[in-house]
């Protein structure tokens, strides 16, 4: 299938084309059994048609920060644009619920999402607990066939770009952080997802060629331990032709200026002692690396010994290359003490450069991998290092820090009737009624709170002192006068309305409100290490409401 711009290529809503979620297995039936046995219920109760609204939200945030990347809003757009059942799945359903009647059949053969309308934060926000990501409106039937669906497309998505977003902001803005965990990764759809959303929190590019053909996303990559041990000796390379990079002249013998390369780095006065004889059959496998890739030669030097092998190697093959006017990338360590060899082999480039006046030799890029996480490059920071490149795979992809998000999917209002649901864990209280979501920015431009309003309720303005409390402790309040307030929830579905929506952005936009949106954040709340909470409020008539109707939903004990 040809890569489209955001995969526009499938139906319409209001004139504008959406395409089917990425992955072909997010259907209908992508769902938990009880939201089927649920609708089937509401159906046979004559209630499915009742007006309901839901929020998607979690509880808190992941790897002990203090903040999330939302992320997996538009595959949420697409499988909505997409929604229905094929009569083999209605089937399926019907054989799967206990006595069901065939009138059912018909009803699930009758649905779509143009009754359905979506709010929701921006994809690539900076977002907090209790805060809906989405509030999602419609028939309650349609709406509870959604919620697994989008709980999938969000939970991981939104974890995996925060990890990412982490580690960026533990690498830094000037370090190269490329995505590796295709092969480690939870299936396809995971490797598939994780690449899409570590671009998105930050990453620069992938090895996953297929995210990169779906997404637009760079690639990189280099070759294995398996190409360099592959090769037993130099004579194994049959053609030696190189044309020089301007194409005026052509080398006859690429090995032989390879080995007089080499000879000059074994007589070099300032590298005395580190190496001596090299193993030979690595120096075949890059020269014969350099010969498919001379604009991009980047190679793997710890097959062996990085100082006393890989290094001299890689150097002779990057010299004999700039001889005919091409720049070696650089190398990629992958195992050892990454900041010692980092720092030795930009000596030891800098050395060449200084005696064989070779310009920006010194600079080539240094690219480290191995089990890489965000506490190993934080480790490495500390002890200081010379890596230009971190490729990081399986503690990204996998987020092995943390398993799972928590998002949850809550009834908050049916038929214009707010809804709460109570817990004695009271992290687990939802917010009640339809709300308005704003955030407050302070004097300095960075966001000092996020507040749910009740939905009529009149919107913060600028320079007014509001009042803002901690939905459940009373004691929690603070005011504040904002200098500038921003709405949180936008309208990205509204079924088959021709009133505005949202449009769906590229990959790229959405990657830099979220590098943006981080940027912006006061450092107390980003630091690794204690955090400062960030402040989630309601405004004081919706706190009343909260307690109100908790009061009025809870049972009464009686003592004996």
């Amino acid at each position: 299938m040809e890569k489209k711009e955001n995969g526009l290529d499938g139906k319409k809503q209001s004139g504008r084309v959406i395409d089917g979620p990425t992955n072909p297995m997010v259907t209908p039936l992508l769902n938990d059994l009880y939201q089927f046995t649920m609708a089937y219920a509401y159906w046979k109760a004559g209630k499915q048609s009742e007006r309901s609204v839901f929020d998607l939200y979690f509880r808190k945030n992941p790897f002990g920060g203090e903040y999330t990347i939302f992320a997996g809003l538009e595959e949420c757009i697409k499988f909505l644009a997409n929604f229905n059942l094929t009569d083999e799945e209605i089937y399926f359903v019907r054989d799967s619920l206990p006595g069901c009647e065939e009138a059912f059949c018909d009803y699930l053969r009758g649905l779509d999402c143009s009754d359905i309308e979506v709010y929701a934060i921006s994809e690539g926000s900076v977002v907090f607990p209790k805060v809906p990501l989405l509030r999602i409106e419609g028939p309650v039937a349609v709406v509870q066939l959604l919620e697994t669906p989008f709980l999938n497309l969000i939970n991981y998505a939104s974890l995996v770009a925060t990890n990412a977003a982490r580690h960026r902001f533990v690498a830094g803005k000037s370090k190269l952080l490329l995505e590796f965990g295709a092969r480690r990764a939870q299936g396809p759809d995971g490797a598939i997802s994780a690449s899409k959303y570590c671009y998105l929190g930050g990453f620069d590019a992938t090895s996953n060629v297929a995210a990169g053909r779906l997404f637009g996303i760079p690639l990189r990559g280099t070759h294995s331990h398996a190409f360099v041990s592959s090769f037993m000796s130099l004579d194994e390379i049959v053609d030696k032709v190189l044309r020089s990079s301007d194409g005026k002249s052509t080398c006859e013998d690429f090995v032989g200026l390879v080995q007089t390369c080499l000879t000059k780095i074994q007589s070099s006065s300032s590298l005395q002692g580190i190496f001596s004889e090299t193993n030979q059959s690595e120096l075949a496998a890059f020269t014969s690396y350099a010969l498919a890739f001379p604009n991009a030669f980047l190679a793997l030097v710890d097959t062996y010994d990085v100082m006393k092998s890989g290094i001299p190697n890689f150097c002779a093959v990057a010299l004999a290359l700039n001889e005919l006017g091409y720049k070696a990338v650089g190398i990629r360590l992958d195992s050892g003490d990454l900041a010692y060899l980092s720092t030795e082999v930009r000596k030891f480039f800098c050395a060449l450069e200084r005696e064989l006046k070779v310009p920006d030799f010194g600079k080539m890029i240094i690219t480290a991998s191995n089990d890489l996480n965000e506490e190993t490059v934080d480790a490495l920071n500390k002890q200081g290092h010379e890596v230009d490149a971190f490729g990081i795979g399986t503690n990204l992809v996998t987020c092995y820090a943390q398993a799972a998000l928590g998002c949850v999917f809550k009834l908050v209002e049916i038929n214009n009737q707010p809804r709460i649901k109570l817990s004695e864990d009271v992290t687990k209280v939802s917010i009640p009624c339809k709300k308005r979501t704003y955030r407050l920015f302070g004097k300095e431009g960075y966001p000092l709170v996020d507040i749910m309003t009740g939905e009529n309720e009149p919107p913060p303005k600028v320079g007014e002192r509001l009042l803002c409390r901690h939905p459940f402790n009373e004691s929690k309040r603070a005011y504040v006068v904002p200098q500038r307030v921003e709405e949180l929830l936008k309208c990205y579905w509204r079924g088959n309305a021709d009133e505005a929506r949202e449009e769906l952005e590229p990959l790229k936009e959405i990657r830099n409100r979220c590098i943006k949106q981080l940027e912006n954040m006061r450092p107390d709340h980003m630091r690794r290490l204690n955090p400062t909470p960030y402040k989630v409020s309601v405004s004081a008539k919706l706190y009343d409401f909260i307690h109100f109707l908790w009061l009025n939903e809870a049972p009464v004990g009686e003592l004996h």
